[in-house]
């Protein structure tokens, strides 16, 4: 092989390189971000230490998705949780049963790591404001989320993205069929 070849080869291969990184440098610019879990809030779907991937596009959201949040909160820590509920909705809290009902309908929850016990502060039904959103973590009893005042209602212009994908998973992130 020709020197000549050899260089036209390697310039190539440079291009096809640095097309690459150029494409996934303006995919994460515009349309993903990262970010890590701190926390075990959201056990057993994601860990403390996780790096996840979410959508930056398209910001709207329904029940079930797992959201990154950066509204304000006391505790100065951007947020992901599980979105329950929208604006609109009524959650209520069954006590006796331990269950989550969204519009008097129950929750299917596969995902959560064990049954909530209640504090005192929670019974009843809330309805969510336009614009807001409820929110809770998988793990329940140690969550803080909507359910504590520190949090409440997050407003929706303050979701980052839906999570799509945890880095080191083998599938893509699903909404825990």
């Amino acid at each position: 092989m020709s020197n000549n070849k050899i260089l036209s080869a390697i310039y190539d291969f440079a291009e096809v390189l640095m097309t690459a990184v150029l494409a996934v440098t303006i995919a994460f610019a515009f349309c993903f971000k990262t970010s890590n879990v701190n926390g075990d809030s959201m056990k057993n779907t994601l860990h403390n230490g996780d790096t996840v991937i979410i959508s930056a596009i398209n910001k709207s959201v329904k029940h079930g998705d797992v959201v990154v949040i950066s509204q304000p909160n006391i505790i100065n820590k951007v947020l992901i949780k599980r979105v329950i509920a929208t604006g609109g909705q009524t959650v209520t809290f069954d006590r006796e049963n331990k269950k989550v009902l969204v519009d008097d309908k129950e929750l299917f929850e596969p995902y959560i790591c064990e049954k909530m016990y209640f504090t005192g502060e929670m019974s009843g039904s809330i309805t969510v404001p336009e614009g807001k959103l409820f929110v809770m973590g998988d793990n329940r009893n140690e969550s803080t989320d909507s359910r504590d005042p520190i949090i409440g209602f997050i407003d929706s212009r303050y979701v980052v993205g839906r999570v799509l994908y945890r880095v080191g998973d083998t599938n893509l992130f699903e909404k825990d069929k």
